[in-house]
């Protein structure tokens, strides 16, 4: 089975050092490069191709927030996860906005960054449970956006079968084989959920599901 190919990006040497030493132990994973700053860890998504770049948000030069919009876009096979010391709500929300998979604070379990890595390499989303609480409590007292008014009885029932399976995590594979549909009907289904809805991006989706009672978040 293929390993998680990850690259390591925060400008403190030790950190990185730490991460090498509990990453490199883990049988699923491999270290394939290393960053200091934003713009080095955009050139070394460019030349390297991770599945994962774990990203510090405060480096010098460009910041992890615009590394990680300009890796999205132009990158997006490779997942984003923030892993920083700072847990306030507008790095939280920006690293989200600019299209992290998951956050996590440096404060975390060694097993809770691995149990991440994992979760993000499948395509779903892993959010600290704090800070999971943070995006619930912000999206039901209002921070909802134009998709606050879209109503789930506007999709059709296969429609809302999908979103479901989204914001669980599924990847559109998966999707099609629980359904058992084509792979370009769960694309097409998925792009008219996101019209319907007006939302953007599976951080929208979780968010837009969790709202409206159709996922619940794990303990």
């Amino acid at each position: 089975m293929p390993k998680i190919k990850l690259v390591l990006a925060d400008d403190h040497a030790v950190v990185r050092s730490g991460l090498r030493m509990l990453l490199q132990a883990q049988p699923d994973m491999e270290i394939v490069g290393e960053a200091d700053s934003g713009t080095q860890a955009l050139a070394q998504v460019r030349n390297l191709h991770p599945d994962i770049i774990l990203m510090d948000i405060q480096m010098p030069g460009m910041n992890g927030i615009e590394a990680t919009r300009q890796i999205k876009e132009a990158y997006g096979d490779t997942a984003v996860l923030a892993l920083t010391m700072h847990e306030d709500d507008q790095y939280f929300f920006e690293m989200l906005q600019a299209g992290a998979s998951g956050y996590l604070p440096k404060r975390a379990a060694p097993d809770e960054l691995v149990h991440a890595i994992r979760t993000v390499s499948r395509g779903e989303v892993f959010l600290y449970p704090s800070l999971a609480t943070r995006l619930v409590q912000s999206y039901l007292g209002g921070d909802a956006g134009s998709e606050s008014e879209a109503l789930v009885s506007d999709l059709t029932p296969r429609e809302q079968e999908v979103l479901v399976h989204i914001a669980e995590g599924l990847t559109n594979p998966e999707i099609a084989d629980k359904l058992i549909i084509s792979v370009k009907t769960v694309d097409r289904h998925r792009e008219n959920i996101m019209r319907k809805l007006n939302l953007h991006s599976r951080i929208d989706l979780v968010k837009y599901a969790l709202k409206q009672g159709l996922i619940e978040l794990e303990e």
